[in-house]
């Protein structure tokens, strides 16, 4: 097992694809067509949150990298400052001080790692102590770099992207006021048990902010792993024509993954619906074309799986929990008010 190997189990992986750095501003055109112009902010919105994912992780790059450069001089001045060479600083003050590697730390990590490792502790007990003293140096210089910051005048200007902000259609099954500040669009698959988890999360967060936050459905129905989704979706676009969308919803969540036809059928007899038009709507696929429309648009904007949220078009992904949603949309509601 080489060192490096090892590295890379014991450090968190950064995935960096080349982007190019965003200087310019969204107006510019990066491309013109007979006249018709593309700009920045065009091709961001088209490559959607993939393209978001890329820039955050280039930014975090850019900030530890930075943030080294910054300790590197903080502690090049203080060896000036106590007239000291820069080696015998670090050895003074983080090599000798950083805490020792202890025998149970190292059978932790090597038991936490040994499928991996497949080798005999003895083996990499080694090579285990080099990377742990290695990761305890690294942090016994943050925190001298820390504290001696706190002395010097430090300023940085590196921004982070601009939170990503997708063109999310809202026409579909709503629930809450139309002119409420913040707007939460779901693209969801019945039969997911993340989305059925995230419902009572919702629930919450409708009460917490009552008239503030408007809930709109957008289906996504994951079909190679749900094969009954699309009929599940299909049949809550029929109940809404009789005005029971989120009754329907609920009951479908609540029987997941019970969606065989006569099922639905069943569904909309225990909700008081008009069976015979129900039957007539679901057999006929009325609402293919309208569900797959809202499939589009969820690939489009970079939707990978279920459930997404977009709160006033910024993704959330997956069953957060009510505090994620909370920040967000205190977040968007501090913005209005400072309009």
């Amino acid at each position: 097992m080489t060192r490096r190997a090892l590295l890379l189990w014991f450090t968190i992986p950064l995935l960096l694809s080349a982007v190019f750095a965003q200087n310019a501003g969204e107006t510019e055109i990066v491309a013109e067509v007979e006249g018709e112009k593309i700009s920045l902010q065009d091709l961001r919105q088209a490559s959607g949150e993939p393209l978001f994912r890329l820039e955050e992780q280039t930014y975090r790059l850019k900030q530890q990298k930075l943030e080294q450069m910054i300790q590197d001089k903080l502690l090049a001045r203080e060896a000036r400052r106590r007239n000291v060479s820069l080696e015998a600083l670090i050895d003074n003050e983080i090599n000798s001080k950083a805490a020792e590697v202890t025998s149970q730390e190292i059978h932790s990590v090597y038991e936490l790692n040994k499928n991996q490792l497949q080798k005999p502790e003895s083996e990499v007990e080694g090579q285990l102590r080099s990377l742990l003293r290695e990761q305890k140096i690294a942090l016994r210089r943050q925190e001298f770099a820390k504290s001696l910051q706190s002395n010097a005048k430090v300023s940085v200007y590196l921004a982070p992207p601009p939170p990503f902000r997708a063109e999310v259609d809202t026409a579909g099954p709503s629930r809450g006021p139309a002119g409420a500040p913040v707007t939460i669009v779901e693209f969801e698959d019945f039969q997911c048990p993340f989305c059925k988890k995230a419902q009572q999360t919702l629930e919450g967060v409708l009460v917490r902010y009552k008239d503030k936050v408007r809930m709109v459905h957008r289906d996504f129905p994951l079909q190679p792993l749900h094969p009954a989704a699309l009929k599940a979706h299909e049949a809550a676009r029929c109940a809404e024509e009789q005005g029971k969308f989120w009754e329907f919803r609920d009951l479908l969540y609540q029987k997941a993954p019970a969606a065989a036809p006569e099922q639905l059928y069943s569904y909309a007899s225990q909700l008081g619906m008009n069976t015979s038009d129900f039957k007539k709507c679901l057999d006929s696929e009325k609402f293919r074309a309208v569900v797959q429309k809202d499939e589009d648009e969820g690939i489009r904007i970079g939707v990978e799986g279920t459930p997404a949220f977009f709160i006033n078009g910024r993704l959330l992904s997956g069953a957060q929990p009510e505090s994620e949603f909370a920040r967000v949309i205190d977040e968007e509601l501090s913005k209005r008010a400072q309009r």
